[in-house]
């Protein structure tokens, strides 16, 4: 058919204003996806994503960056062994093998949880039990907190809360649990905090760090008849501490009376797979769950933590969430798989052992050590070793050490307490310092205060601890033994000398590690606060620069970061040749140094500005006086640089200058006739601390001399002022090392020829006299 020309142009017009709309609105929908991709979406995941080499390497440089100060964390990673391989291996293996289809992932984790379960029975001696795999440790205690909640009340699960209302439940827990335990357990469970009832140690028999299983019955006891239903105990085989085992035998049978479920946790449960196992830890067997963390035990990197239980009902388990219908969720165990075939039997046993001989060999040490006392349950086999320095406490005094191991015998106040508390955390930061692959610890203790603890259990394995790190631990502690000790005695001391030093002033911090804290005493002469402040802080921010800089072996500094005193100089441990009086007087004299320094100062700033305003005034009266000599005509510019060439005019030039010594302003009149700047009176001695006693060569500063070497001083001063007294004595012409006495003639006359002739030098130089003054003046104003 014909078209219409008319049309047809007005179609193809159309569809070109369309394409060019369709155009315009997708490059405005691809500039908005620009900006929106600029604007909302972080760096690393615009475009099309990075290669696996750049996200390597930017985990890399997470992972150590500029961090290499660190040497424990580089340390772990040096020493995680193929076994640690192997765990890491179980992760990816375990991401692999969930994408299996669903039969075969059944029949695969099925079988690799029925193995680690009966492996792990039979090396902890844990007959017919379950396992629960957990990433956090306190999960399994939760898990069986629920079961028990479950068999325990019947119509929980249909009635919830209201049945605990009606007879509520109480869950105890030692004392020396971990911190935050029971609070935890009861955040969870959703229960308040009276369901939580702390059991405490003993105090009388026993070790104070086990649970007093009497008292513990009269608690049972009395929830009983109030109506509350005793639930379940948390007891420890290892306490977190000391590593102390409770009675677990007796326990277990109390909690046979009363139908409480028994869960024991801690470090001594490791000591299972041993062939020797002490009674006290081998009870744990007996109980109804415990909990094993063999990450650390082995050395296992992101290995999950077990607990292994004893349940008849699998309905109340599945309810409580300790068995799971999800296959993913038993290849949680996949790593600890691998890795116990991996390590076998004697590979499990032999980094137990080495652990425990660690200790061993550790406690062996400590026991000819003084001043070091122990906290150990079993001397023979104890896998965790606690110290700590005490000078009330003397191992060559004892002789009855393991009787006495528990308990320290000699009561403190709190000062001192205080102060022992501080001296170990020293320690134990120094050795963790001086020897990181012993992985030493510090810790806080109900009873023996802060103490250091040496848990191979929970480090050796990772750190790659030896033997001869313990030998090289033994000889840091031997070598910071006499420091704690000699600054122990010496704070006493130095706090007297201090009291008795005018400008100083003592403060008390006993959370400071060393001599004590001192502050210079600023005299504020009537200053506001702000202004005192500033002041004290500027002298003892010098005071401490100036102390640096001396050459001792004392350490200064401004104190802890956090929590200590302002405008203080902390003084660190000592020796015991330290003389603490001329380190009192050489602070007191530095500090009066720097004081009288400021003042000098602002005196003369104040003194040089009304200087400066007399100098103006003077020169202003000089200027007009200049004018009225000069005459009117001379002012004029043509006029008075006629009158200048036919009849110049001389004037003497006159300026000020300022004497800071005299504090006074002077005419430089002299100046231009000497052509020298005069030098005016003596300036006042500048004041120094200079009560420091002469040191002899290569001796440092504030060091207390032995008796030979300071006779020998003495002796040495003395002789050194009578030879000075000797050539004061000496006539002029007598040299030094001579002797005045009867001379010789040819000597005599020797001398007298000297004698006669010096005065002919002495006229040769009073002849020549000094330039005319006369001709510098006319050469100056013809200048």
């Amino acid at each position: 058919k014909m078209v219409d020309p008319t049309l047809a142009e007005m179609g193809k017009n159309l569809n070109e204003a369309m394409k060019m709309l369709e155009d315009n609105q997708r490059k405005v929908e691809e500039e908005n996806e620009k900006k929106y991709a600029r604007k909302d979406i972080p760096g690393p995941l615009q475009g099309s994503g990075q290669d696996m080499v750049s996200i390597l390497q930017l985990v890399q440089n997470l992972m150590h960056g500029e961090e290499e100060e660190e040497t424990s964390q580089s340390y772990r990673l040096q020493n995680l062994g193929e076994q640690g391989h192997m765990a890491l291996l179980g992760h990816s293996l375990a991401a692999y093998i969930s994408v299996l289809d669903r039969e075969r992932l059944r029949k695969l984790t099925t079988r690799i949880l029925s193995d680690t379960t009966l492996w792990l029975c039979r090396l902890f001696r844990y007959e017919n039990g379950s396992a629960y795999y957990h990433e956090d440790d306190r999960e399994g205690l939760l898990k069986i907190c629920q079961l028990v909640i479950h068999t325990r009340y019947e119509d929980y699960t249909l009635e919830g809360f209201n049945v605990l209302y009606t007879k509520q439940p109480v869950i105890y827990i030692s004392s020396a649990a971990r911190t935050g335990l029971g609070q935890a357990l009861c955040n969870q469970l959703g229960l308040p905090l009276s369901c939580m009832c702390r059991v405490p140690c003993n105090t009388m028999f026993g070790s104070q760090h086990q649970m007093d299983v009497a008292l513990l019955d009269r608690l049972i006891k009395d929830d009983v008849e109030f109506g509350k239903l005793p639930l379940l105990l948390v007891a420890n085989a290892g306490t977190p501490g000391a590593g102390h085992t409770d009675k677990l035998g007796r326990l277990k049978e109390l909690c046979e009376q009363y139908k409480m479920w028994l869960h024991v946790e801690g470090v001594n449960l490791a000591t299972l797979a041993l062939g020797y196992v002490s009674s006290s830890v081998l009870a744990a067997t007996k109980c109804d769950s415990m909990t094993l963390t063999l990450g650390s035990w082995l050395g296992l990197p992101a290995v999950p933590a077990v607990t292994l239980y004893r349940h008849e009902d699998p309905s109340l388990s599945l309810a409580a969430g300790l068995t799971s219908s999800q296959p993913v969720e038993k290849l949680r165990a996949l790593p600890l798989w691998l890795s116990l075939q991996y390590l076998g039997h004697d590979g499990i046993v032999e980094r137990i052992k080495h652990a425990s001989q660690l200790s061993q060999r550790l406690l062996e040490n400590l026991k000819n050590l003084d001043f070091i006392k122990t906290s150990v349950e079993d001397e023979l086999s104890s896998p965790v070793v606690v110290f700590k320095f005490s000078q009330e406490y003397s191992n060559r005094d004892q002789t009855s050490h393991a009787a006495q191991a528990s308990t320290i015998q000699h009561p403190i106040i709190s000062n001192e307490r205080h102060i022992y508390d501080t001296f170990n955390q020293w320690l134990g930061e120094q050795l963790a310092q001086l020897v990181p692959a012993s992985g030493v610890d510090v810790v806080e203790l109900e009873d023996e205060g802060t103490c250091v603890r040496f848990s191979p259990l929970m480090t050796s394995a990772v750190l790659g601890t030896e033997i001869q790190d313990i030998d090289q631990l033994v000889d840091c502690l031997k070598m910071k033994i006499p420091v704690l000790t000699s600054t122990l005695q010496l704070r006493e001391e130095f706090e007297q000398e201090v009291r008795r030093t005018v400008g100083l002033l003592y403060i008390e911090d006993l959370g400071w590690p060393g001599l004590g804290v001192v502050r210079y005493n600023y005299h504020s002469d009537g200053k506001n606060d702000d202004k005192q402040e500033k002041e004290l802080e500027k002298i003892n921010t010098e005071l401490l620069k100036k102390l640096n800089e001396l050459e001792s072996d004392l350490t200064f500094s401004l104190g802890p970061e956090f929590g200590g005193q302002k405008n203080c100089v902390y003084i660190g441990m000592v020796t015991e040749d330290l003389d603490v009086s001329e380190l009192v007087a050489t602070i007191a004299a530095t500090g009066r140094e720097i004081e009288e320094n400021s003042r000098l100062l602002e005196n003369m700033t104040e003194v040089v500005r009304k200087g400066i305003q007399e100098a103006q005034l003077q020169l202003q009266k000089a200027n007009e006086e200049r004018l009225l000599e000069e005459g009117l005509l001379r002012q004029i510019p043509v006029v008075g640089s006629v009158l200048n060439w036919f009849s110049p005019f001389q004037a003497s030039p006159k300026g000020r200058t300022f004497n800071l010594t005299a504090g006074s302003l002077e005419s430089t009149e002299s100046m231009y006739v000497s052509k020298a700047q005069g030098t005016g009176s003596t300036p006042p001695p500048t004041p120094t601390s200079s009560l420091a006693k002469q040191r002899l060569p290569g001796q440092k500063a504030f060091k207390r001399s032995l008796r030979s070497s300071d006779g020998f001083s003495e002796t040495s001063s003395i002789s050194h002022c009578d030879d000075l007294d000797k050539l004061d004595q000496r006539p002029p012409n007598l040299s030094p090392g001579q002797e005045q006495g009867p001379l010789e003639p040819e000597r005599a006359e020797e001398q007298k020829e000297v004698v006669q002739a010096k005065p002919d030098t002495e006229d040769i130089h009073s002849d020549t006299s000094p330039p005319d003054c006369t001709k510098v003046e006319d050469q100056a104003s013809q200048r």
